[in-house]
């Protein structure tokens, strides 16, 4: 009966993670593109190899709009509604309380140029997505220039990270062997 027991929890843990991987692909595949502006802080970790720590504009309107509702928990998730302009170039409109069942209806969204993204409070820090882009050893000048990041977004308000680009928004990615 043990063996059955722990065979089932494993096929359970496989069904899950298989799960969530087909979903992040949707996303990558499906979501619809965004760049969020970057403030990129520190280039190198000697800890994990070569990567890019990423800090974005928008997080410091979210912490103004917290602070004006005297709200700033040390954990919490949130979402908010930004603004694309004609380049998808988002920019932040106003706090939404969190709705996951209604993330992207017109109920949370009126205009057509309007989404919903997901952000969370750790340890008082407003954080995004990712906090870092990785990228091959000695391979960190073209990232250099990096001004926005560009994302792939869920129904849900899910954000991936597909790559870095510069001012004009051209990809940002090392010369090809």
């Amino acid at each position: 009966m043990a063996r059955h027991l722990v065979v089932l929890v494993l096929v359970g843990i496989l069904a899950g993670f298989n799960w969530a991987v087909v979903e992040k692909e949707r996303i990558l595949n499906e979501g619809k593109v965004l760049y969020l502006e970057l403030a990129p802080v520190d280039p190198r970790s000697l800890m994990q190899g070569d990567y890019m720590a990423l800090r974005f504009a928008i997080e410091n309107d979210i912490r103004q709009a917290l602070a004006q509702t005297d709200e700033m928990p040390q954990a919490a998730d949130g979402s908010l509604i930004v603004r694309l302009d004609d380049r998808q170039v988002a920019s932040f409109h106003r706090l939404q309380d969190f709705v996951p069942d209604v993330v992207g209806d017109s109920a949370v969204t009126t205009r057509a140029d309007e989404v919903q993204l997901q952000y969370r409070i750790r340890r008082g820090q407003v954080e995004f997505a990712t906090d870092a882009f990785f990228f091959q050893e000695g391979q960190d000048t073209p990232y250099e220039a990096a001004r926005y990041g560009q994302f792939r977004l869920g129904e849900d308000g899910t954000l991936i990270l597909t790559g870095l680009h510069g001012t004009e928004l051209e990809h940002l990615q090392p010369p090809q062997p």
